[in-house]
């Protein structure tokens, strides 16, 4: 795993310096978006709505727009000057149960690793927190955002869970709410038994993404079939087997052909033209020296 943000844990007067990784990841097959006829990918560019010409990402800016239509544009510079009190710190504010955390306000989970300067404080802080059966409330900044986030202890690893606001979590106006329904204590009865019977320890092992696995069997079979298409301009690699080619061969094939035209490319520029410094020899010359 390679970090993402380096900053500390601020417990009272401690400070333990630690490095955050991403706890998660997503396994969904990937897609690129292709053209069905030949297989060359779509691209998408940036267009201005004003004058119709292609913007470089240089040129963007984030625009926060009023309900005139008017737009408040913000530079980087305008950005980079508003506070952010937590950033490169994790800076815990107090201690509350855990099944106070209502689970709807978690976002993403990381995994906290100490600095080989914060081992011992790390340790001493990881223990009286799991001894407790409380979480940390903190506040912390991450990619220029701050947000609201909870430490806890997994597997013997510090877990810094970010919250949303509670603000960000949308109230549920449902009209059968408000509605008087009948429900007999004999079903209740009934409901609660199924639920008994059914109860079980949760073990995430046993589950597994049925939709990801036939997804990729079919891709899968669909390469076995050479079921593919190459884009114009694809460089091919050589088939030694017979077969569908193998992925690391195809690969240093690219890497290969790539080094070749870069070679040619610095011998020679693409308008014909020799470089500077050097004299082109006539074509004639060219053929006898290759002869």
């Amino acid at each position: 795993m390679r970090s993402i943000w380096a900053g500390a844990i601020s417990f009272g007067m401690v400070v333990i310096p630690v490095k955050l990784y991403a706890a998660t990841e997503q396994r969904d097959v990937s897609f690129r978006q292709v053209h069905r006829e030949d297989g060359g990918r779509i691209q998408f560019r940036r267009f201005c709505s004003v004058d119709g010409q292609e913007v470089p990402y240089s040129d963007v800016a984030k625009g926060y727009e009023l309900a005139t239509g008017d737009v408040v544009v913000l530079t980087d510079d305008d950005l980079k000057d508003l506070p952010l009190a937590t950033a490169h710190r994790i800076d815990v504010l107090h201690f509350s149960p855990a099944g106070q955390l209502d689970p709807i306000l978690a976002n993403k989970a990381y995994y906290l690793e100490p600095e080989s300067a914060g081992v011992r404080a790390y340790v001493l802080f990881r223990d009286a927190l799991e001894r407790s059966s409380r979480v940390a409330v903190a506040k912390v900044a991450i990619r220029q955002r701050e947000a609201l986030a909870a430490l806890r202890v997994r597997d013997g690893v510090l877990v810094l869970e970010t919250l949303l606001w509670p603000d960000e979590v949308r109230t549920p106006d449902f009209a059968f709410l408000d509605e008087d329904v009948d429900v007999r204590s004999q079903e209740l009865k009934m409901a609660a038994s199924l639920i008994d019977t059914m109860t079980e320890d949760f073990d995430p092992s046993a589950y597994k993404d049925s939709y990801r696995e036939a997804l990729e069997a079919l891709v899968q079979a669909k390469i076995e079939g050479n079921d593919v298409v190459r884009p114009a301009g694809t460089f091919v690699a050589p088939d030694k087997a017979g077969g569908p080619a193998d992925l690391t061969e195809t690969l240093r094939a690219s890497v290969e052909a790539a080094k070749a035209n870069r070679a040619r490319a610095g011998a020679e520029p693409a308008d014909g033209k020799a470089k500077p410094g050097t004299t082109r020899k006539p074509a004639s010359a060219r053929r006898k020296a290759s002869a």
